[in-house]
């Protein structure tokens, strides 16, 4: 995509220099746009690793000195013009902030001037700077054109980081690159990201896939849960019991002696941070130790995602309409703890819950049922959730306690008598809503379109 500039007022800044994007060329008939990101380890050297270190801290003291100058300034003195030449000038006179690429400086303005608009727009809090130790290190390489990618092996393949060099990365997609790549099927551009496992590159692919012939699968209602992570409405369930959470193991994606190495790693960390003074910097040994911790976490999300991928992929594969609850996960793992003045009840109980709730990541679920439907020919509906958990799903009726345990539905109608799995029951109820035309309408007379508390409403915006 092209970015042009031009100057426009809004949101209380009469001088802001606007991006835009320019359209792009329409794809071909018959074919349809994807755009996707892939995710690869890098090989390192130790020369490599302190290069890229550096180019991090960086672009990470950049933004900082962005966000002093821009709030520094009058609103009629701040421009997207005035702040790329500011940039220019304090990579001529900083020798430390010259090591970052003039292309990931850019991308840091960019990225700057977006939480900007996000926040006038209300969609998000302003920007704030950026702590060392409680931000993700990463680096923008928004030209494609720089990587200059090459497949050397059947399991590596060859990138160019501008000012590093040539770096060896695990190829374990077939990527758009040398030959394979052309106007419609290349990579636009990278970005380095540093977790728990060392650093990562993740490629921008926009690629051009034939469109998809509808998909004649049947129709499914999804039930999600905590003890049985995804019923379906035909009496099949996903589950993964050899990483179920127990009383004894709160990590549901841990091993028994992976779960207490970490319980004996927090234990020691919280030891050693208790005898550190107030105003003492972090030991050597206590980053060691959350370097520990963070590594077995980031091993327990790699499961989980692993999971994730592969139950959607089976679902999108097997049917053609896919119903969801439409649910507002950010308030149902809201804290129960209250303040001094009113205390909340069962804190313990609803602090084990929320933890569950969130190692499940039922929005992730949702989003990859959502992009992998649509790849097959598919379709993902989301209903209102109020009620589907307690309603009968063979008479309709919702009497208090049909619901006698976690798995058992028992119907106290008495035309009806029903009995069955309850998680089977809420996913009956959840194709039924879809079927009956109710997909992202009011139920029983009221709205059900709900957000997370910290999202202020459009009318408020």
């Amino acid at each position: 995509m092209a970015i042009r500039r031009s100057t426009t007022a809004e949101q209380g800044l009469p001088s802001a220099v606007q991006l835009r994007l320019a359209p792009t060329l329409a794809p071909q008939p018959g074919l349809q746009e994807r755009k996707f990101g892939h995710r690869a380890r890098l090989a390192l050297t130790p020369a490599q690793i302190r290069l890229i270190d550096e180019q991090a801290h960086a672009a990470r003291a950049l933004w900082n000195l962005l966000h002093d100058w821009w709030t520094m300034l009058a609103k009629h003195q701040r421009s997207l013009a005035a702040a790329d030449a500011a940039i220019r000038q304090a990579r001529k006179e900083i020798e430390w902030l010259a090591v970052l690429p003039a292309q990931a400086a850019q991308a840091v303005l960019k990225t700057y001037y977006q939480a900007w608009k996000n926040c006038w727009e209300g969609r998000a809090h302003p920007p704030t700077f950026k702590a060392r130790f409680h931000t993700v290190m990463s680096v923008d390489i928004p030209q494609g054109r720089d990587l200059q990618i090459t497949r050397v092996h059947r399991r590596w393949g060859m990138v160019t980081i501008p000012k590093v060099g040539r770096v060896r990365f695990r190829w374990t997609k077939d990527l758009p690159a040398g030959a394979k790549a052309d106007a419609g099927n290349r990579i636009t551009g990278a970005r380095l990201v540093k977790d728990a496992l060392g650093w990562h590159v993740a490629f921008r692919v926009q690629t051009l896939h034939p469109m998809p012939e509808p998909h004649q699968g049947p129709q499914v209602g999804i039930d999600a849960g905590v003890s049985v992570p995804l019923a379906l409405s035909d009496g099949n369930h996903h589950t993964h019991e050899q990483w179920r959470s127990t009383c004894d193991k709160s990590n549901a994606w841990l091993t028994g002696r992976e779960q207490a190495t970490l319980l004996a790693l927090e234990r020691r960390a919280a030891h050693r941070k208790s005898l550190r003074k107030q105003g003492e910097r972090t030991s050597h040994r206590l980053r060691a130790t959350y370097d520990r911790i963070a590594s077995l976490r980031a091993r327990a999300k790699r499961r989980a995602i692993d999971w994730q991928h592969q139950t959607t992929t089976e679902i999108a594969r097997t049917y053609g309409v896919i119903v969801v609850e439409d649910l507002a996960i950010t308030n149902m793992v809201t804290s129960a703890k209250g303040t001094v003045e009113a205390p909340g009840k069962n804190v313990a109980q609803k602090s084990g819950l929320n933890r569950s709730i969130n190692q499940e990541a039922w929005g992730r679920t949702v989003t990859m049922l959502t992009y992998k439907a649509a790849r097959y020919g598919g379709v993902l509906h989301k209903v209102p959730a109020p009620g589907t958990s307690q309603r009968c799903s063979a008479c309709g009726f919702t009497i208090p306690g049909s619901r006698q345990s976690q798995a058992v539905f028992a119907c106290k109608n008495p035309g009806c008598g029903w009995r069955g799995n309850a998680d089977h029951n809420a996913a009956r109820n959840i194709l039924h809503l879809y079927r009956m035309g109710l997909a992202l309408v009011p139920a029983a007379g009221r709205a059900v379109v709900r957000r997370a508390r910290r999202v202020k409403p459009a009318t408020a915006r």
